[in-house]
């Protein structure tokens, strides 16, 4: 505890991006589901990360670990424990068996706080009645991917595809406001069915500190400092982030039908991102990461949707153990859905990733991949999430 030395450990690209940022979610879950606010669970999972990388592991202490889980972990933490307690406030009455068992598998922390102590933490967050949109997909994706990395190949594969995106405080809403930590935020999973690589993203970003504000009758937004925690691994390389920005978030009535709405985010984060192939003690390096996001959707009445969402990180060697060493790398996800009958509707999309590294101990690489996807998608309301504030006459 007292000469460390801190560094940057060795351990697999899964182990410090995902799992520690879950490992913070458990941790951040305890403190939230039993009572204490955003800040203070905060804290809290700063103070249990410390204690495991001082005390509870016999390598050296590494501050990306706590990092990824006392900081990353919170906003996937938060996210998580948003969307349980969504489940158990249910309709306004008690929660029974199902809402309970939903919002354990969402959060376990939560469950088993609930479990355990009774009615001393059976009190349900109160959520102040969000506009929310979800949606749930399942279908086959069409996976291409090139590495130039040593020689130039191009392979493709088909696979299952199951994708949730929810969206939660959209702005607009008449009295909903913006007091808390992640009164707005979103969230996106998705997992493919490849035993190798199941997870290729869960990518949260969440409002930490702003405020509401409007333009003319037809227009609404939020703006502030962002928190966000990325993990993307698409195939052949791998990016994640804990990251601040600082954005807005809106929604523009574009006629009485169309609505546009969108996030744009500028920040910085750190970073982990590489390949897939070993290279040394660890495929993959740190840094500080400036990035950026731009997120549309186009709502066309109950009709249909499209979607835009592109990502750009700029990897640099500054805080890893790899200083003379960049990557760039884009990430556009793209995708048109129709409705066909009440909430089913089906849609086709797009992913693209681009990788560019240059280090000063090997040859520079590029890689790319592509995936088209045909999916049935399940929504969560007919209006594909457009918040309506305006007088019915607009309607």
């Amino acid at each position: 505890m007292t000469r460390g030395p801190w560094g940057v450990d060795q351990d697999s690209f899964a182990m410090n991006q995902f799992m520690h940022p879950y490992s913070g979610s458990v941790y951040y879950g305890f403190a939230r589901s039993a009572g204490l606010n955003y800040w203070e669970s905060l804290l809290y999972t700063n103070v249990g990360s410390f204690l495991w990388e001082t005390g509870g592991e016999t390598t050296h202490p590494s501050y990306n670990d706590q990092i990824a889980t006392g900081i990353g972990g919170t906003f996937f933490g938060e996210a998580l424990f948003r969307m349980a307690s969504l489940v158990l406030e249910g309709d306004g009455g008690n929660p029974g068996f199902w809402q309970e068992l939903g919002a354990a598998v969402l959060s376990p922390p939560t469950g088993i706080n609930r479990l355990a102590y009774g009615d001393r933490f059976k009190s349900v967050f109160p959520s102040h009645n969000p506009a929310t949109f979800w949606r749930l997909q399942l279908g086959a994706s069409l996976n291409s991917h090139q590495n130039n990395q040593n020689s130039s190949s191009i392979s493709k594969s088909t696979v299952e595809t199951a994708d949730f995106t929810m969206s939660y405080g959209l702005p607009g809403k008449p009295g909903y406001t913006y007091a808390r930590p992640f009164d707005y935020f979103n969230f996106e999973f998705t997992s493919l069915g490849n035993v190798h690589n199941p997870f290729d993203n869960v990518i949260v970003r969440g409002l930490l500190i702003g405020k509401d504000y409007e333009a003319g009758d037809s227009y609404r937004g939020i703006w502030g400092l962002y928190g966000g925690y990325d993990y993307i691994s698409p195939h052949i390389f791998r990016v994640s982030s804990t990251s601040l920005s600082l954005g807005t978030t809106y929604q523009w009535w574009l006629s009485p039908a169309v609505a546009l709405q969108g996030s744009v985010l500028g920040g910085v984060g750190y970073a982990a991102a590489g390949n897939v192939t070993q290279v040394g003690d660890r495929d993959y390096h740190y840094g500080i990461a400036p990035q950026g996001l731009l997120a549309l959707r186009l709502i066309l009445g109950d009709k249909a949707m499209f979607d835009l969402t592109g990502r750009a990180y700029y990897l640099t060697g500054v805080g890893g153990d790899d200083p003379g060493g960049r990557e760039t790398i884009y990430r556009l996800n793209s995708g048109f859905t129709v409705r066909i009958y009440g909430r089913h509707a089906l849609g086709l999309q797009y992913l693209a990733s681009v990788r560019d590294a240059h280090y000063p101990d090997r040859a520079a690489s590029h890689q790319s991949a592509g995936t088209v996807s045909l999916v049935y998608t399940l929504l969560g309301d007919t209006k594909f999430g457009a918040v309506e504030w305006r007088g019915a006459d607009h309607r």
